[in-house]
């Protein structure tokens, strides 16, 4: 059985040039089980998501005043619950816009929708109420440009450089060496921490041992973040580099090194990457990551992952944060109604971006810059840029006189708050037409007859889990995995198929 020597083309080829035949009228072909099956789900899902689930919160029991705020949110709702319905039901596989649209569902649509009919927010909106609903307006503006940006993506003619680009593989010997970087900062990580033991107990614990290591700054967690990426990043990007290696080709899954080497990874990351010591945001994108790098062409699977994305967030997510704190600091979490979870800390985005445009309105003005520049040069020490400024999240809450800074700020907020609505609506359209092309190559690359070390089926399905994490914000405690994960990911690029994994 040969193996192929070069990527699978895209474009049919051409017609012989030989005399045209007369055309043969064809019977119309009956539809697939796919397709039957997408218009069999179209109408429960359109309607189950933009209809019975917010009508569903309106009829709660609450003191939330019914203003324009809230019907804003609600039309906001029903505007993410179809665009979600339509990345189910679409033909082609889009991560980045299907997560895209199920973080906007539930952390900014459902749970603010459930929080202003309860009248019941996480974090305090310290503004007006037309603060409030100036942010669900600026919401729902930024989704509709990031629409603007994915249409402008889909009308862009494609070049015939562009389809017959050599794609990105794993470079085999440098993916050796991210290995023994992967097991040495895993190691670096575990020996500062005090063992092993420690990333089985609680979140509250792992942090005290960064801050009893001296691996932490006092007002920010970019610090940590850092440290912690150097641990967790380059072991979670070569067990998928080596996953993806086994599932396409035949022979590593005859070589018992790479076989030892797999099983080795993950064990390493069932120590650094685990639920119970890291972020449930961070667990969902290893979890993500994972499963659409051992499936990278199942429908199914995608479909579930969106469909299933709700019912997580709405019961199992709120109630993930059971090793956030130690037995004796743990508070269970009670409550008598399936939408009490929804107006915890976990989903304070749209409050926050409220607060955001106050912080803004009260005579700070707007950055133009200053904290995007932060968050990109996350590495610079304040020791050698003492105006470094902190993440959004904490600005803001200390501008509130918080106790608790460690805040989230979606990214509505940080492009708001450099660039203002002009600024804002040009960066999700931006954002709309970076996720199309992106999602288009993937749906032309990640395909069975890809070649063993396909980049692209790796490094997809990681961002794609980790923009949750990035539209919660802060950029700048996001920066540090993002900055590291780029270098491994640069590291074992190659683009000669020769020296890919899997071809040896």
């Amino acid at each position: 059985m040969t193996q192929q020597t070069g990527p699978v083309a895209d474009a049919a080829a051409p017609p012989s040039a030989g005399p045209a035949e007369p055309r043969v009228a064809q019977a119309p072909r009956s539809l697939s089980p796919r397709a039957l099956l997408s218009r069999a789900l179209s109408v429960p899902l359109v309607l189950g998501f933009a209809v019975f689930l917010p009508l569903l919160v309106l009829v709660q029991q609450g003191t939330g005043p019914h203003d324009s705020a809230l019907w804003l949110q609600l039309a906001l709702t029903i505007y993410a619950g179809v665009r979600m319905s339509a990345m189910i039901l679409t033909s082609r596989r889009k991560l980045l816009a299907g997560s895209f649209w199920l973080f906007v569902y539930m952390a900014m649509g459902v749970a603010p929708l459930v929080q202003d009919v309860l009248g019941r927010t996480p974090t305090p909106v310290v503004g007006t109420r037309s603060d409030l609903t100036e942010a669900v307006a600026l919401v729902l503006i930024g989704c509709v440009a990031f629409d603007v940006g994915a249409l402008l993506a889909r009308h862009r003619p494609e070049r015939r450089r562009e389809a017959a680009t050599r794609p990105a593989l794993v470079h085999r010997r440098r993916l050796y060496l991210l290995t023994v970087l992967a097991f040495a900062g895993s190691a670096l990580l575990v020996v500062k921490l005090g063992g092993p033991a420690v990333f089985f107990t609680s979140r509250q614990e792992i942090i005290s041992s960064v801050e009893e290591a001296g691996l932490s700054q006092a007002d920010s967690q970019a610090g940590q973040a850092m440290v912690r990426g150097f641990g967790t990043v380059p072991a979670l990007i070569a067990w998928l580099a080596y996953t993806r290696w086994l599932v396409t080709s035949r022979r590593a899954r005859r070589s018992v090194v790479v076989i030892a080497v797999w099983l080795a990874l993950a064990a390493l990351n069932a120590v650094v990457n685990n639920p119970i010591s890291n972020p449930r945001f961070w667990f969902l994108t290893v979890l993500f990551s994972l499963l659409f790098t051992l499936f990278p062409v199942s429908a199914a699977l995608y479909r579930i992952a969106l469909s299933l994305g709700v019912v997580v967030a709405l019961i199992v997510f709120p109630f993930a944060d059971r090793f956030r704190y130690d037995d004796a600091n743990y508070r269970p979490l009670e409550t008598t109604s399936p939408f009490e979870p929804l107006v915890l800390k976990d989903y304070d985005q749209v409050g926050m971006f409220a607060n955001t445009i106050t912080y803004v309105g009260s005579g700070r003005g707007h950055t133009y810059g200053r904290q995007l520049a932060g968050a990109m040069l996350f590495a610079v020490p304040r020791s050698m840029w003492p105006g470094k400024p902190l993440d959004t999240g904490v600005v803001v809450g200390q501008w509130m006189g918080a106790t608790n800074t460690n805040l989230s700020s979606p990214v509505w907020a940080e492009l708001w708050i450099d660039f203002g609505p002009v600024g804002m609506t040009a960066g999700f359209v931006a954002l709309g037409y970076a996720a199309a092309r992106v999602d288009r190559r993937y749906a032309r690359r990640a395909v069975r007859r890809a070649p063993p070390g396909s980049l692209i089926a790796v490094v997809v399905p990681l961002v794609a889990g980790y923009s949750f994490i990035l539209l919660r914000g802060p950029l700048l405690q996001a920066s540090g995995r993002v900055a590291i994960a780029a270098c491994c990911i640069a590291l074992i690029t190659t683009f000669r198929q020769d020296r890919a994994t899997g071809l040896r």
